[in-house]
């Protein structure tokens, strides 16, 4: 027994999950550079490198000149050494994506929703048929995958005999058993696990591992799409925590929204009400199309290039959502005082620079001025995959806190409570 109550083995993954994860981000190093990085002792560091590269985990990636010495060699996470599928259950697709373990994309598929339906069979036939195609596309057994991460709308509750339940009040969704559901009839083996959380989370999650949050200790991000959603992280909710911010109430006796409450932020911010008021307003809101074409022709009459007069109804019903979001920013801002918010999501990204300024300038002149003068707020960098790339992390953070090693079902506990317990997992 180690100290702290710890066992022999909890410190060897402890000290090969340090290695991974300095190796990981801040990689190649030597492993004389890794000592400090992980305050571990020159020895310990030679023996967890010496069991990672037996592993396959960790490979020489050339070598740098030392002081007078030998050259030092490089070290690095060997990318093929594991792979992830990250899932995106958005407004208008399924997207799904295989990694590696550099999260550099090996295969994709989408699957188009008609007229936002989200049919429970017919999402679990998209994952499913999308899960199957990506492996055979990269022609990768389903074993070698470390798990699947799924990021869905509404709130994700781990069950010890469902797994992970779906509610999704804005999607028709009521405790819908998604893990179970994708479990039976599965192509994967029992021992890969899927990982299944809330949108907005697995973009916040991307956006503070790899996008415009890393280095922040004290972030919201948010995911604006037909909905609205964020992600608050901050050093007590280190790996993030989902926050129905769409469903922040702006207007008494307001617009009904889509979740049957009336005067919700979503119902006057997200996509689908923008397009809506267009219309209600008069406007030419282009048939037959889907949300993201109609929002690029709503955009191109409010802001044209060629010269020609500006749509008036499509500018001030724009100027207007512009108003709302900085508002139900502001709240944000008062409640969280966060160091960044970043915007992310289909809509947030194809509203761009060119809505961004008028949010700031609302958001800070509603927020209260001391935590208004700290913040500021930017749109993501990660594009459109931030939501598969931020699913693909959950399976690789819950491998890094294995300390590199795959997961492998108790026998004496059922399969849902097992894959249940490991769903929050985030390095150290």
């Amino acid at each position: 027994m180690a100290g702290n109550g710890r066992t022999v083995r909890d410190l060897r993954r402890a000290n090969r999950t340090a290695v991974l994860q300095r190796l990981y981000f801040d990689g190649p190093l030597s492993r004389f550079e890794l000592g400090p990085a992980t305050g571990l002792s020159s020895g310990s560091v030679s023996n967890v490198v010496a069991d990672l590269i037996a592993d396959g985990l960790v490979e020489e990636a050339g070598s740098v000149d030392s002081d007078g010495g030998r050259p030092r060699t490089l070290l690095r996470v060997a990318p093929a050494s594991g792979h992830m599928i990250g899932v995106d259950v958005g407004e208008t697709r399924v997207r799904v994506e295989l990694f590696d373990l550099a999260l550099t994309e090996l295969a994709r598929t989408e699957r188009p929703l008609e007229q936002q339906r989200y049919e429970v069979e017919v999402i679990v036939d998209h994952i499913r048929s999308g899960i199957d195609e990506v492996l055979a596309a990269a022609e990768l057994p389903p074993e070698r995958l470390l798990g699947v991460g799924i990021g869905v709308p509404g709130i994700v509750e781990h069950t010890a005999d469902r797994g992970a339940v779906v509610h999704g009040q804005t999607i028709g969704w009521d405790a819908v058993p998604l893990e179970s559901l994708l479990r039976d009839g599965s192509p994967l083996p029992d021992g890969v696990p899927y990982f299944i959380d809330n949108g907005a989370r697995t973009l916040g999650q991307a956006e503070m591992w790899f996008g415009a949050g890393r280095g922040a200790g004290n972030a919201l991000v948010v995911l604006f799409g037909s909905g609205v959603g964020a992600c608050l992280v901050t050093p007590e909710v280190r790996h993030g925590r989902a926050v129905e911010w769409g469903h922040l109430t702006v207007r008494v006796r307001g617009r009904r929204c889509r979740c049957g409450a009336l005067g919700c932020l979503e119902a006057y911010a997200g996509a689908e009400s923008l397009l809506a008021r267009w219309r209600e307003e008069g406007g030419r809101v282009p048939r037959d199309t889907d949300e993201e074409t109609a929002l690029t022709a709503m955009l191109a009459a409010a802001y044209p290039v060629d010269g020609a007069d500006a749509d008036p109804v499509a500018l001030a019903v724009l100027e207007e959502t512009a108003e709302y979001l900085g508002a139900g920013l502001s709240d944000l801002i008062n409640l969280f005082q966060p160091e960044r918010i970043l915007m992310g999501g289909w809509a947030g990204l194809q509203l761009g620079s060119r809505f961004l300024p008028a949010v700031r300038r609302h958001a800070l002149s509603y927020a209260l001025r001391h935590p208004a003068e700290r913040v500021t707020i930017e749109l993501g960098k990660l594009g459109p995959d931030a939501v598969t790339v931020g699913a693909a992390i959950l399976p690789l953070a819950d491998f890094f806190d294995r300390g590199g090693r795959r997961p492998e079902p108790d026998p004496a506990v059922p399969a849902p409570a097992w894959r249940a317990a490991v769903q929050d997992r985030v390095p150290r």
